[in-house]
């Protein structure tokens, strides 16, 4: 029988990611530095406070993020384990609302503002459109989160930035899809004076062969086009139902199911 094992796309067994709150200015120039490494990241909005504060104004979305992703963050950012249904319903919903409008596609992301949730607005999230929300814990680790509505990164910026780094670069068995996920604000830069950092991050972890860098919900997305693929009872044969590309290692080989066909697979 075939040995099938999944890939990231490219046939990769690594992938990078980042996710930023509440759309500080600073995003300009975070957003800049990743641009100029090929990073590419999810950026948490409030719709309701753009503009407002240091907050950047609601007509520079669609340009700023362009190329990186766009996502929930609620409406005006309350400590939702303290609101009823129906206000995290219109916080969210009237957010993605807003953000779709501003982005010009479908918003399907959010993050938890202030960290707070609890196993009722798990429950809500799905109904609202919501298909991942990352929290605000690390868990120091480099694996696929094992739930969506429960997303931890690896660290926060301030976190062992450079230590995660070189872990992360020494990981090398690739019977494992490793993911590193950076999370923070970006006006935390500017208050602990430290883009340094975030540059010498960047310019390591950036233009590498070996590393599929994606958004959040390219991530989501590329693993649910994995789990819709259909096998063959003989694992001989396999049909990619999504319009996406999956990339698989089939026997020790890099193998790429194009969106909508179907695949014989050589046995070993």
């Amino acid at each position: 029988m075939n040995r099938i094992a999944l890939c990231f796309p490219g046939g990769r067994h690594k992938a990078l990611t980042f996710s930023y709150d509440d759309g500080h200015v600073a995003d300009r120039k975070l957003v800049a530095m990743m641009n100029r490494y090929g990073l590419r990241g999810t950026f948490h909005l409030n719709a309701g406070l753009l503009g407002q504060g240091d907050k950047i104004a609601a007509d520079e979305v669609r340009t700023l993020y362009s190329g990186h992703e766009v996502s929930a963050h609620t409406l005006t950012h309350p400590t939702i384990e303290r609101c009823p249904n129906e206000q995290i319903v219109y916080e969210v919903m009237e957010d993605r609302k807003r953000l779709e409008q501003l982005a010009g596609y479908p918003v399907r992301g959010m993050s938890y503002p202030n960290g707070s949730y609890n196993e009722r607005i798990k429950s809500l999230l799905p109904g609202l459109g919501i298909e991942y929300a990352r929290t605000v814990g690390s868990s120091g680790q480099f694996g696929m989160p094992k739930h969506w509505l429960e997303w931890q990164a690896t660290c926060h910026h301030n976190n062992g930035l450079l230590q995660h780094a070189e872990t992360f670069a020494g990981l090398h068995k690739t019977q494992y899809l490793y993911l590193m996920y950076v999370w923070g604000h970006s006006y935390e830069f500017d208050r602990d004076g430290n883009w340094e950092l975030m540059e010498q991050f960047c310019r390591l972890a950036g233009g590498r062969e070996t590393i599929w860098y994606a958004t959040n919900i390219e991530i989501v997305d590329y693993m649910n086009a994995f789990d819709r693929l259909k096998f063959g009872a003989g694992m001989n044969v396999v049909y990619n139902p999504s319009a996406a590309s999956v990339w698989l290692n089939v026997n020790g080989q890099t193998t790429e199911v194009k969106g909508g066909t179907q695949l014989i697979l050589e046995n070993d």
